[in-house]
């Protein structure tokens, strides 16, 4: 496959201009958060969470596997899974606290920021968003459109993070969830994306007309690859470059959002439950003292 990947070019392959837009990134968080000399300096461990962060994004929207994602729906979900479900963490964890108490007391962004970010409304905001995107209408229609596919995208991106902080906020003010309701927040996150991965799952016939060498592939194609290259390549479908038929395609895809999303949440939920566990396992109640 990655023989046949080779004709799109170095451009769709690796994006060399996002490659410049991470390296910018790295550099800015550098200068402002790892250069100065007072308090407000990012920490060792700030700092490895945000590099992780940006390198994992380049990994997901600059890397074969953005192009593959337009040409397989399995690279597809699970670059979904890499965007939504763990970049949020890995950045709100490497910004300095300062930072984001500033952004929250903005005037009226952080008045509308606190809103959002309130769990049930958080929790409902990504979900409702995630399965919305992946009705076959709605998701035909942002593969073969360039500005509605970098609106909706970046609409549930926005929405992972807000629905990210009430788990991860270094703010402590905002930190109101006690890890016994830390817990069935992720697990209602599980629940509530679940019946968008079943719609995917258990289909019995391809849903997304983008995948299909009859439908808008090549307009999803253009979204990463340069119209000049697109116009020199004769391809007849995707098939050309996976081993699956769009169906098997279309299922796998669905499963292994799910299991990303379980392990995920899994690795979360074990670092939330044990912590908790161990504090309160020796509060023992004494025995009752009979006279």
């Amino acid at each position: 496959m990655w023989q046949d990947l080779q004709i799109f070019g170095f451009r769709a392959l690796w994006s060399p201009y996002y490659a410049l837009f991470i390296c910018v990134l790295a550099v800015a968080y550098f200068f402002l958060f790892l250069k100065r000399k007072d308090q407000k300096r990012a920490s060792v461990a700030q700092a490895a969470y945000f590099y992780s962060g940006i390198l994992l994004l380049y990994f997901i929207k600059g890397s074969p596997v953005d192009l593959l994602s337009h040409i397989m729906f399995t690279a597809h979900m699970v670059q979904m899974a890499l965007y939504y479900l763990l970049f949020p963490i890995l950045i709100i964890k490497g910004l300095p606290k300062w930072l984001w108490e500033n952004i929250f007391h903005l005037p009226i962004i952080g008045k509308i920021l606190s809103l959002l970010t309130k769990p049930l409304i958080a929790l409902i905001l990504f979900n409702g968003l995630f399965s919305l995107y992946h009705i076959p209408i709605i998701f035909d229609f942002a593969k073969g459109n360039e500005i509605a596919h970098a609106v909706i995208t970046v609409s549930i991106l926005i929405a992972a993070f807000l629905m990210w902080w009430p788990i991860f906020t270094p703010i402590k003010q905002m930190d109101k969830l006690s890890p016994l309701l830390k817990i069935g927040y992720i697990v209602a996150n599980g629940v509530l994306i679940t019946p968008a991965c079943a719609l995917i799952i258990f289909a019995t016939t391809g849903i997304y007309n983008t995948y299909g060498a009859s439908g808008g592939w090549i307009q999803a194609l253009a979204l990463c690859v340069p119209a000049e290259i697109l116009d020199s390549l004769s391809l007849s479908g995707p098939e050309m470059f996976s081993p699956m038929g769009l169906l098997e395609d279309q299922q796998l895809g669905g499963i292994l959002m799910k299991i990303t999303q379980e392990i995920i949440y899994g690795i979360l939920l074990a670092r939330i439950f044990f912590p908790w566990f161990r504090s309160g396992e020796n509060k023992i109640d004494p025995l009752p003292v009979h006279e």
